[in-house]
């Protein structure tokens, strides 16, 4: 018989590579076939045997014998598979951490390239806000030309347009309102469900390209985010219909009426399946609706939208939430562009009220939606209800400045009515520099008041109190020069400029930091930080 070679000792197997031990256990395999072989020859010439016995005996030890061969063989067989697995694996492993390394080495290279891309996109964008800064001076200086050249036919003009210019500002885009508010107090109003912060995010870089006129990076921007979207959530998605919203705003920027309509009442469909036909977000949708439908002069279509709209924010949030304040607005401007002045002026008042005692009385929609008031009055022949509201205006904006009114503290449109009386004395009109240099504050961050000065200053002209018209208008018009002056100075010392909000002009000892009031038409105000 054949002898088969085992290692000896434990230390010698624990040694052997898996090579060894695939090559060693087919050695074994044939070993174990070689007795096999054999151990059948045996069980053959036991079986001829004339001695029975003894046969049978040694014939079961055979059987014995080949079933633990047969069971070696076994092993051995599982063992060389599972070798060959082991060697797949490894094999694949390899396969993976080559991948893994060229991903490395590929991320590596597109993190190289962003930062170069974003050097040149910052770079870009300062050339850009540059320029912009010097063309907005340009139509700023020449805006003041044609101011000095021709005030009566320019402040009548402005008095006796049509409310369609304030269009956007009594529109404003209902996805932006949750991003001055807190996160839970969104969802709270919208039902549970909260936009996402990587749609604000979007959307806030959308309207950044769309504000600069590059539609060929926001409309590839948006359909890619809607495509992902669909494919991640489905097509009957709140998320999805945000996005239809976004994307409609830029359409419609660019005056594709039909696209932006197409994609609103797409979200609208999925917004009232979602979420429900009265919810917070399905009146937002509505309202664009309703915003798209004003642009294009279809305000009998655009009313019933923003009436829906409106009960949603009624039922969801209360009468008196600041929301519905806004929609009164909304609608007040649709039915203002009908001749339904006296649907506008409930409406207006309505609006007032809210803002009043919800947000206060010096609460910058107050103002504005006095103004528009008032602007409902002028087309309606109602000059001393306007002029009213004016007054109420300007004298709230002198009080928050200066203190309460009284003989030595008044508010511009008292001095503009004493220029005025005294103009048949002989006696030369005082500057506006001796009357409280009021128009050194004249509240320039408030685009609203700006154009009430104008706006009293123009209605003074139409009823001949031309003295007092032009104490307002020259009023406004030193108050813009003088921010303009403050602008070059600061132009000329090269800092770099971020538009934002303030509300005064001040410096902080001891630190390089200085904010700046700009204006254009509107009022523009700008922050300078240097660090």
């Amino acid at each position: 018989m054949s002898t088969m070679v085992y290692p000896r000792s434990e230390e010698a197997l624990e040694r052997l590579t898996q090579d060894e031990i695939v090559l060693n256990t087919k050695t074994v395999m044939q070993g174990l076939e070689t007795l096999r072989g054999e151990h059948a020859q045996l069980l053959t010439s036991l079986l001829d045997c004339t001695q029975p016995p003894a046969a049978q005996e040694k014939s079961g030890l055979l059987h014995k014998s080949l079933e633990a061969i047969e069971l070696g063989l076994g092993e051995a067989q599982v063992i060389i598979a599972l070798s060959g697995h082991l060697s797949a694996v490894e094999s694949e492993k390899q396969k993976l951490r080559a991948q893994v390394r060229r991903l490395c080495q590929e991320n590596q290279w597109l993190r190289d390239e962003l930062a170069g891309t974003q050097h040149k996109l910052q770079r870009s964008e300062q050339s850009v806000a540059q320029l912009e800064e010097e063309k907005k001076h340009l139509e700023f200086m020449n805006q003041i030309k044609k101011f000095d050249d021709d005030v009566s036919q320019s402040e009548e003009k402005a008095a006796g347009e049509t409310s369609k210019d304030s269009l956007d500002d009594l529109f404003p885009n209902d996805d932006d309102q949750g991003q001055a508010q807190p996160s839970g107090e969104v969802a709270a109003q919208q039902g549970g469900y909260e936009i996402p912060a990587r749609l604000r995010t979007l959307h806030n870089l959308v309207i950044q390209y769309a504000s600069q006129g590059r539609y060929e990076v926001a409309v590839p921007l948006c359909k890619q985010a809607l495509e992902d979207l669909e494919k991640t959530s489905g097509h009957d998605h709140p998320d999805v219909a945000t996005m239809l919203n976004i994307l409609a705003l830029v359409y419609r920027d660019q005056n594709k009426y039909k696209e932006a309509a197409h994609l609103l009442n797409d979200a609208l469909a999925i917004r009232e399946k979602t979420l429900g036909k009265d919810h917070p977000a399905v009146a937002a949708t509505l309202n664009n609706l309703a915003v798209l439908y004003g642009k294009r002069g279809k305000y009998k279509e655009a009313e019933p939208l923003c009436k829906r709209a409106l009960e949603i924010r009624e039922k969801v949030l209360g009468k008196y939430h600041p929301d519905v304040a806004k929609q009164l607005n909304n609608l007040a401007l649709l039915c203002q562009n009908q001749g339904k002045y006296e649907e506008v002026e409930y409406y207006y008042r309505q609006a007032l009220e809210i803002y009043q005692s919800k947000l206060g009385a010096d609460d910058p929609n107050v103002a504005k939606t006095k103004n528009n008031l008032a602007t409902c009055y002028l087309k309606q022949g109602k000059f001393k209800d306007a002029e009213s509201l004016y007054k109420e205006i300007l004298t709230r904006a002198h009080e928050k400045e200066f203190g309460s009114v009284n003989n030595d503290n008044k508010p511009i449109w008292m001095h503009a009515e004493e220029r005025e009386e005294s103009k048949w004395k002989k006696k030369e009109a005082s500057p506006c520099v001796e009357y409280g240099s009021w128009y050194k504050a004249c509240k320039v961050d408030s685009p609203t008041v700006n154009t009430t000065l104008k706006s009293l200053g123009a209605l003074y002209r139409r009823q001949g109190k031309l003295q007092a018209a032009e104490t307002l208008e020259e009023c406004s018009t030193k108050t813009r020069k003088q921010v303009l002056v403050i602008h070059y100075q600061l132009s000329s010392s090269g800092y770099n400029h971020k538009h934002c909000r303030v509300t005064r002009l001040y410096s902080v000892k001891g630190h390089t930091q200085v904010s700046v009031i700009m204006a254009k038409c509107g009022l523009i105000s700008l922050v300078i930080l240097k660090y």
